[in-house]
Order: C-alpha cells, then sequence, then structure tokens
C-alpha cells in the first residue's frame, strides 16, 4: 500500500502548503496513514495517532513520525477533494497491472449511519409546538421583568439571561423550520411533475388505445410541510432511513459500481434519498468521466429497486445493456422455466420490453444471478471486516469524500489480493 502512494502525484497537495511557519509532513505519509486507517479498522484521528506509536505497520508508513490528531484530522477534511481525484490513479495503476476489466458491472448501495443520532432529529410539528412553548416562556418573563419591583424573583433566575436562552433557541428553531420548508417546496416541484407525467402517461394510453386506463387516477402531490418532516440538528444532510433487519436511523445512502471480474469499485456516490430509485442517471454520469483508458462499460447489473422506465432509457442512450429486474424474483423457479428455450423477442421492442426479454433468456439470468455476488461481499467487506459502520465526518460534500476515501481504501486492499493473479 506504501508503494501505491508513492506512485501517485501528489504534487497538488505539496504546492498548497505555505512556506512559512514549522515545518509540514509530507502528504504521502499522511494519505498512508489514511488509507491503510481505513482498510484496516482505524479511521478516529486520535487512534490513527496512537498507531504511530503501538503498530509496526503504521510506524512504517508515517516513517517514525508522529503527526498528531489535530494534523491528521486537518489534512482528512482539507484535501477530501484531492483524495477523491486519486481514486481513478488507483483504477488506472489496477488497469496496468491487468487485474481490472471493465465490462459487465453491478450497482448497489447500502445504508451507513450519519454521524448523528436520530434522536437529535426535530419534526416540523414537534417544532411548532416547542416554538409555541417558547413563546409563551419569553412572554412570561417579559411579565416578570416589568413586575420585578412588586414581585420577588426566584433565586438563581436571571431574567435577561433566561430571555437571551430562549431568543436563541427561537432562532435556531426558525432556521430549522425554514429549511424544512424549503425542503418540502423542493419535493413538491418534483412530486407535481411526477404527477403530470403520469397524467399524460394515461391520456396518451386512452387516446392510443380508446379504452380508459384501468385504476384510480393517481392523486395530486400535497403542499407545503407534512408534519412528519424532519431535519436533524447535528448533520442536517442526513436522513432517517429504514435499515437492515427493521427500524429506522439517521444514515446516508452510499452507492457503489463494481466491475464484475475484480469487485473493485470503478464509481462511487453518495445520495440523501432512502431509495435508489433516483440513482442511475448519477451513477451513468460519474461512469461517463472515468478515462478512456480503463475500457468501457457494456452492461449494468441492478436489482427492482433501481427499475423504471426512464432509468432503462438511461443506460440504453448511454451505450450500456441494462440487466434491471422489474420486480421481486421467484426463489423456486420451475424446471421449465429454467430450462426451457428462450422465448422469441419481441417486434420492435420499447427498451424495457428489450430488457425484460433479455432477462428471461438464459444467458441474461446467468449473467444477472452474478448481481449478489458482486457489490454486497463488497459491502460486506467494508463494513464488517474493515470496520466502517458510521462516517465520521458532516454534511453531504464531506460524506462523499469520506465514502471515497473507504472504496479507495478497499481497491488498494483488493488490488494486492489479486496482485499474484496479475
Amino acid at each position: 500500500m506504501a508503494e501505491v502512494i508513492d506512485g501517485l502525484d501528489l504534487t497538488a497537495m505539496s504546492k498548497s502548503y505555505r512556506g512559512t511557519g514549522s515545518a509540514s509532513y509530507h502528504p504521502a505519509p499522511l494519505l498512508g496513514l489514511l488509507v491503510y486507517g481505513y482498510a484496516t479498522g482505524v479511521f478516529s484521528s486520535r487512534e490513527l495517532e496512537r498507531a504511530t506509536y503501538d503498530s509496526v505497520a503504521f510506524r512504517f508508513i508515517a516513517a517514525n513520525d508522529h503527526p498528531d490528531h489535530d494534523t491528521i484530522a486537518t489534512f482528512r477534511r482539507r484535501f477530501l477533494k484531492d483524495i477523491e481525484a486519486r481514486f481513478v490513479k488507483v483504477l488506472l495503476l489496477a488497469r496496468e497491472m491487468g487485474v481490472l476489466k471493465i465490462g459487465t458491472v453491478a450497482l448497489d448501495g447500502t445504508k451507513i449511519h450519519a454521524n448523528a443520532s436520530r434522536h437529535s432529529a426535530l419534526s416540523y410539528e414537534h417544532s411548532g409546538k416547542i416554538e409555541a412553548q417558547l413563546k409563551a416562556e419569553v412572554a412570561e418573563l417579559l411579565a416578570k421583568a416589568e413586575a420585578a419591583d412588586q414581585t420577588d424573583i426566584p433565586d438563581g433566575m436571571s431574567i435577561p439571561e433566561e430571555l437571551a436562552r430562549r431568543e436563541d433557541r427561537l432562532a435556531k428553531l426558525a432556521a430549522a423550520r425554514a429549511k424544512i420548508e424549503a425542503r418540502a417546496k423542493q419535493r413538491f416541484s418534483r412530486e407535481l411533475a411526477e404527477h403530470e407525467a403520469k397524467l399524460a402517461a394515461r391520456e396518451a394510453t386512452t387516446a392510443a388505445t380508446g379504452k380508459k386506463p384501468g385504476g384510480r387516477p393517481p392523486p395530486p402531490p400535497v403542499e407545503g410541510p407534512l408534519p412528519t418532516d424532519q431535519i436533524n440538528l447535528t448533520d442536517e444532510d442526513s436522513r432517517i432511513m429504514p435499515v437492515a433487519g427493521g427500524g429506522f436511523e439517521q444514515c446516508y445512502n452510499a452507492q457503489a459500481t463494481v466491475a464484475a471480474d475484480s469487485l473493485l469499485v470503478i464509481a462511487a456516490d453518495v445520495v440523501q434519498a432512502p431509495n435508489d430509485k433516483q440513482q442511475i442517471e448519477p451513477m451513468l454520469d460519474n461512469i461517463d468521466t472515468l478515462p478512456d483508458e480503463l475500457g468501457k462499460v457494456d452492461t449494468l447489473l441492478a436489482d427492482t429497486g433501481y427499475f423504471s422506465a426512464a432509468n432503462v432509457a438511461a443506460c440504453e442512450a448511454a451505450g450500456i445493456d441494462p440487466l434491471i429486474a422489474m420486480g421481486r424474483q421467484p426463489h423456486h423457479p420451475p424446471l421449465s422455466e429454467r430450462f426451457g428455450p428462450d422465448p422469441l423477442p419481441p417486434e420492435k421492442p420499447t427498451p424495457v420490453e428489450a430488457m425484460a426479454h433479455r432477462l428471461k433468456t438464459r444467458e441474461g439470468r446467468k449473467l444477472y444471478a452474478l448481481r449478489k455476488q458482486i457489490p454486497e461481499p463488497v459491502f460486506g467487506i467494508i463494513k464488517s471486516v474493515m470496520g466502517f459502520q458510521q462516517f465520521l465526518l458532516r454534511g453531504i460534500d464531506k460524506v462523499r469524500g469520506e465514502w471515497s476515501l473507504v472504496t479507495m481504501a478497499w481497491n488498494m486492499k483488493r488490488l494486492f489480493t489479486l496482485c499474484p493473479q496479475a
């Protein structure tokens, strides 16, 4: 791992240091400490500092220096974008070594806890109740202040301090409610566009068939914040999401596109939406920015959470064959279905119909069956072996940088596993 870090071009990081003050650490050992730490389950800056004294491996990477925890934490925050750029450099190295082949890839997401408790979340309804209570208390304190000469003030009470404390909380509540209202406005605009698209599709079906589509028309979206809309006071970019095993936690949705042959992550992202429906197009954009030397993605595998006609069309437009499950697959299909002949292809199929046919062929079923064994082991090792189950940083931009650091550490770990095959 140290050899890989030494082979990366860190000139931009080095030049960003000023030439005054005490001597600075070179970025190579600091980056090496972070990557090796994330690969071995040592994440916090204090633990990394302690490891430079206690661990031979960390002492070797740090060149027997001992950067303090504040230096390590500042380096991580300051150079997150530069670290993200080095992610692709590791992929290019893997390509040169002959262990990375981009052809078939699988996309999946996993919930990772934010550095915030769900108990720090504040709902729009509850914030209104607290606001009303605080305003009543402010009025009571002002009344006490006016009658201070005629009544006794309880021991230990300072009316100016109590007023200042409540006014500060009211200002924070107002800011939180304004952010919830802004999110609700964005959601309404998005849902209104989706609602109009659904109505247009129903009208097009009626015009084409002369029959009214079955089922009720989709209800219009509700404008304004809902009582249950929440914001987290510790990390406002994180969201309450359902997690495996049941229940809800304050999380981010981490996305990864994994190469089938090597299990190397070729593209990564972090989103705030708990579902994956809107994540195909952003990930296609990430794949499109990869250098041409890495090769071209031919087939994209994804589960039913990513399925929509728009997502299938986006893959086709990008020149990628999608294999996205259109619904839950039965666990024990009959023998006639498993070993029967492939169905005849439809005439002039739409992108969705063409994909549905590929999923029914033997080759398509065999290829899609790889989906679970491509990204799932990567997430399992990152969470259970490397021990990364919660982000340390806060805010969507910093969390994205940290996820790039995690996936880069995984790629290096995987790279040296693949080395004997190179």
